[in-house]
């Protein structure tokens, strides 16, 4: 076991580094990069304030009119003034040591941006995952229970109806009904907590806290339970129909042992192996619509803003955690099937 989980280990160290070259590589040929904004808003002002430059003719025009010096300053402060080859390395080492490098432009070291974001995106993972998995665990079970019967067919219909509306559509509807839309203004707009947070007692600041979050969290939640809800039904299904219940059953088991027992013990075991990388993968969460939607400072709006204002250190920083963490929690899934099923084996 230990050496099939180190040669996994060593493994993502190539993955690692083929995931961040590609990304490098290709960050390389985006226009309209951190020194072409720097010279072009350096432009808006020298002209007297009539604003960026822009992209027209043949080709991009940022840094004409501004002194080639300049340029030259505005390359060796975000440190284009060397080849890519070396910027690479340079990046490979600080990620060797952790060091997600600093923003160009929130003048902040990537980890701490990364932990000031966390939180929104800590609330809304967190809180969607339990409410998603509360809600399709039972009713995946009763609907396999209960196949082929009115209920089945009823909550099918609502299930599919929720994973076709995106979530982002949902939140728009929450908003428009209940926060001060065309209707009923219940929950505020904005804002994890109110502004007088800090002035509540423990009970109100909890009360305040989930008054913020209800409506990004129900907007989440309301199109995210369906793909549980359907696997949990067909695993448990499946285990239904095999010979071994049918043989419980005519040794005149009650049905009661047969299902606890037998059936949701061994259907189970799919969704279980899937929690270990959901539960990680909530606390990193970041949707961008829906943070936007509720004006929520996550790490789902910094990633958007970090590409549009070509924020390579951010781009490169987090895409660096976030693979480390994706190829972790893939391990952990793997591993999961082993010590839920006895049966599963990838060594010996």
């Amino acid at each position: 076991m230990w050496s099939y989980i180190l040669k996994r280990l060593l493994l993502m160290i190539p993955t690692l580094l083929g995931i961040l070259t590609i990304t490098f590589v290709v960050v390389q040929f985006v226009p309209g990069g951190p020194v072409e904004q720097m010279v072009s808003q350096l432009q808006g002002r020298e002209a007297g304030g009539e604003g960026p430059a822009t992209t027209s003719g043949s080709g991009y025009r940022g840094r004409q009119g501004v002194d080639a010096v300049r340029v030259e300053e505005i390359k060796k402060l975000y440190g284009f003034d060397k080849p890519a080859h070396e910027r690479f390395l340079q990046m490979l080492g600080q990620f060797a040591r952790f060091d997600l490098g600093k923003s160009f432009f929130h003048n902040k070291d990537v980890g701490q941006l990364i932990l000031e974001k966390l939180p929104v995106s800590i609330s809304l993972g967190i809180w969607t995952f339990l409410l998603v998995y509360a809600i399709s665990l039972p009713l995946g079970i009763v609907k396999a229970v209960r196949s082929g019967t009115r209920f089945d067919a009823a909550t099918t219909f609502i299930v599919l109806l929720g994973y076709a509306v995106p979530s982002f559509v949902m939140g728009v509807a929450l908003l428009v009904f209940f926060a001060g839309g065309s209707f009923v203004q219940w929950f505020p707009l904005r804002a994890l907590t109110s502004a007088n947070w800090g002035d509540l007692s423990l009970l109100g600041k909890t009360a305040d806290y989930f008054w913020h979050i209800a409506l990004p969290v129900g907007a989440m939640v309301l199109g995210g339970f369906a793909v549980i809800t359907i696997l949990t039904k067909n695993s448990v299904l499946e285990e239904i129909r095999k010979q071994y219940v049918l043989t419980a059953r005519a040794k005149g088991l009650a049905e009661r042992d047969v299902l606890w027992r037998h059936v949701f013990r061994n259907g189970m075991i799919p969704i279980m192996t899937g929690f270990p990388a959901a539960f990680v993968g909530a606390f990193f969460s970041g949707s961008l619509l829906i943070e936007t939607l509720f004006s929520l400072d996550g790490l789902g709006l910094l990633s958007y803003e970090s590409v549009i204002r070509r924020d390579y250190p951010v781009v490169m920083g987090s895409l660096f955690l976030f693979t480390i963490i994706g190829l972790v929690t893939t391990l952990l899934r793997d591993l999961s099937y082993v010590w839920v099923d006895p049966r599963v084996r990838y060594f010996d």
